[in-house]
C-alpha cells in the first residue's frame, strides 16, 4: 500500500513531513512528489520538482526564471498529472494526499482529477470552505478545510492534518469488499422536475438486469457522466435531462460545458436522449439573477434556486445545438420528444407551460437531428410513465442487439 503526497516542499515541507510520518506510522508507505517551484525543498522528495517540470515538457530553471508564478503553478500541475498517472499505472499509487493553500490545492487536485473514480483522493486546503467546484470538478476528490492557514505546526494544524492522514490510511488500507457484478451499466440524467420519468425508466432497466447510475443534471453531474463514458464505465446513456445546455447557452449557474452530449457519440455507445428541463435556466437566490434578465418569467424552486423560463428563440437555438450533437453519433441514437411538456412545470396549468416555446425546440430538433437519429414523438409530457418506459425499452433494444444483459 502506498500513498502519494503531492506538495510544494519549498513552502509546506514541514507539514507534509508530518503527514508522511502519521501515514507511515500506520504501516502505509509514502511517495512524495515535489511540486514546488520557488525554492529548495525543506524535506527530501521521492520525485523531485525537476522531474515534475520535465514531465510537463519544460525545466525547473525556466519556470523559476522566465515565467510568472501563475503560469509556473499551472505547468507544475500538468507535470504532476503525468507523474501520478505513471505511478498509478506502475502500481505504486493506492491513494493521493495533498495539503496547502490555493497554489498547492490547484496543483494537487489537478493531479487527483486525472485518476479514475474510486482511487482515494484527499486534499487538506485553506480553500475548502469556499467554492470548491474548480478543485473537485466532476470527480470524487475529498476536501477538508484546514481551519487555520497551513503555515507551521501547532496544536490545531497537527490535529487537522493527522485526522486527514488517518482518513487516507483508512481508505487505502481497507478493502471495501464491494461486489462488482458483470452487468452492462447505463447512465441516466435526472432533475427534480424529471424525477418521475427517471425513476420509472430506472426501475424497468434494473428489472431487465442492467446496472444504472443516476446523475443529477447540475453541471457537475453531466460532466461526471460524460467522464465515465470516456472511461468506459458506462455502456449506454439514457439522457432524459439535457437542461445543462440551457444554462450553457443562456448563462445559468449549472452549465456542464460546451462538450456536454459529446461523450456517447465519441465513444460509439447507444444513447436515448430527450428534452428534460430545457424549459428552464438555473440561478441562485432571486437577488443573484443578472439584471439583464429583468422582465423574464421566474419560479422560485426553493430559497437557493431560481428558475427562469427559456424563450422560443433560446429553445430554437438549443434544439439546433442538440440536434447537431446527436447527428455525429455512429452508434444507435434515438431522440424522444414529449410534446405535452418537457418538465413537471411545463405541463398545462403549470408556471412554465408554453407550447410555442416548446414547439420552437421540437422544430429545431427535427430539422437538425439527421436521418441517422431515430426521432420519436409522443403526445404526452416527459414524466408520463409510458413515455419513460418507451425510452427505456428503446435503449434496451439498442443494447441487446449485440449483448444480452445478465439478469439479477
Amino acid at each position: 500500500m502506498a500513498v502519494v503526497i503531492v506538495g510544494t516542499l519549498d513552502t509546506k515541507g514541514e507539514e507534509i513531513g508530518f503527514a508522511r510520518n502519521v501515514i507511515e506510522s500506520r504501516g502505509v508507505s509514502v511517495h512524495i512528489v515535489d511540486a514546488g517551484v520557488m525554492g529548495a525543498p525543506q524535506i527530501e522528495p521521492d520525485t523531485p520538482a525537476s522531474e515534475v517540470a520535465d514531465a510537463a515538457g519544460t525545466t525547473l530553471e525556466h519556470l523559476r526564471d522566465d515565467v510568472n508564478r501563475g503560469e509556473a503553478m499551472e505547468t507544475m500541475g500538468e507535470g504532476a498529472v503525468a507523474v501520478v498517472q505513471r505511478l498509478y499505472e506502475d502500481g505504486v499509487l493506492d491513494g493521493v494526499f495533498g495539503l496547502g493553500g490555493s497554489g498547492n490545492t490547484s496543483i494537487g487536485t489537478t493531479a487527483m482529477r486525472s485518476l479514475p473514480v474510486g482511487v482515494p483522493k484527499l486534499m487538506v486546503s485553506t480553500m475548502a470552505s469556499g467554492d470548491i467546484e474548480p478543485y473537485v470538478g466532476a470527480t470524487d476528490v475529498m476536501m477538508m478545510y484546514s481551519v487555520a492557514d497551513i503555515e507551521g505546526l501547532n496544536q490545531l494544524s497537527q490535529q487537522v492534518i493527522a485526522n486527514a492522514a488517518l482518513a487516507m490510511v483508512g481508505m487505502v488500507a481497507n478493502d471495501p469488499d464491494i461486489e462488482i457484478e458483470d452487468r452492462l451499466t447505463i447512465g441516466i440524467t435526472m432533475f427534480g422536475v424529471t424525477t418521475a420519468c427517471a425513476q420509472a425508466a430506472r426501475k424497468y432497466l434494473e428489472e431487465r438486469g442492467y446496472e444504472t447510475i443516476v446523475f443529477h443534471a447540475t453541471g457537475t453531474g453531466g460532466r461526471a457522466m460524460e467522464n465515465l463514458v470516456h472511461q468506459g464505465i458506462i455502456d449506454g446513456v439514457l439522457d432524459i435531462t439535457t437542461t445543462e445546455w440551457a444554462d450553457e447557452l443562456v448563462g445559468g449557474v449549472l452549465s456542464a460545458g460546451s462538450d456536454r452530449l459529446d461523450a456517447a457519440a465519441q465513444a460509439g455507445i447507444p444513447q436515448v436522449v430527450s428534452t428534460g428541463a430545457l424549459d428552464m435556466v438555473n440561478f441562485g437566490p432571486r437577488e443573484t439573477v443578472p439584471e439583464e434578465f429583468e422582465g423574464r418569467q421566474f419560479v422560485a424552486h426553493n430559497p437557493q434556486v431560481t428558475l427562469m423560463r427559456t424563450t422560443s428563440e433560446e429553445n430554437a437555438e438549443l434544439g439546433a445545438i442538440i440536434g447537431e450533437k446527436l447527428r455525429k453519433s455512429t452508434a444507435p441514437t434515438a431522440l424522444y420528444l414529449p410534446l405535452k411538456g418537457v418538465s413537471a412545470i411545463d405541463i398545462d396549468g403549470e408556471e412554465f407551460h408554453d407550447p410555442a416555446a416548446d414547439e420552437a425546440l421540437f422544430d429545431a430538433l427535427r430539422d437538425t437531428a439527421g436521418e441517422a437519429v431515430e426521432v420519436v414523438e409522443r403526445e404526452t409530457d416527459i414524466n408520463d410513465e409510458d413515455f419513460a418506459l418507451a425510452m427505456a425499452k428503446k435503449l434496451d433494444e439498442y443494447l441487446t442487439e449485440t449483448e444480452e444483459p445478465e439478469a439479477d
